[in-house]
């Protein structure tokens, strides 16, 4: 004979979701995924990898904001991007671990670079 599931184990399944805080909206596709790649790509063969990580670091807690601000610098980022492409990378810069995985394709692309 099986006991009945205590009490604080249904309530926990069944709130198991309700703090999280990363919603399916906050997934990477493929092309999200190849553009932070793109942008990688540019900091790391023009050797600005340690500042653009330094920046990059230092506006996580703003993410969201900072892609706001990217309106602005359009026509400076628009050297890297078509102007559709942009758009794009302004929508992949307001989801919260977008800055996560920008640093983590320079470093990795650094450490390719370095071996």
């Amino acid at each position: 004979m099986s006991s009945p599931t205590p009490l604080i184990h249904r309530l926990k399944a069944w709130c198991a979701h309700t703090f999280a805080v990363d919603s399916p909206e906050d997934r990477f596709d493929a092309e999200e995924e190849a553009m932070a790649a793109k942008m990688a790509k540019f900091v790391v063969g023009r050797r600005m990898a340690a500042p653009a990580l330094m920046v990059l670091e230092t506006s996580r807690p703003f993410n969201f904001i900072g892609s706001q601000f990217l309106t602005f610098l359009s026509p400076f980022l628009t050297l890297v991007f078509s102007p559709a492409e942009y758009e794009r990378f302004v929508r992949f810069l307001e989801k919260r671990r977008s800055i996560e995985v920008m640093i983590d394709k320079i470093l990795e692309l650094e450490n390719e670079r370095n071996g």
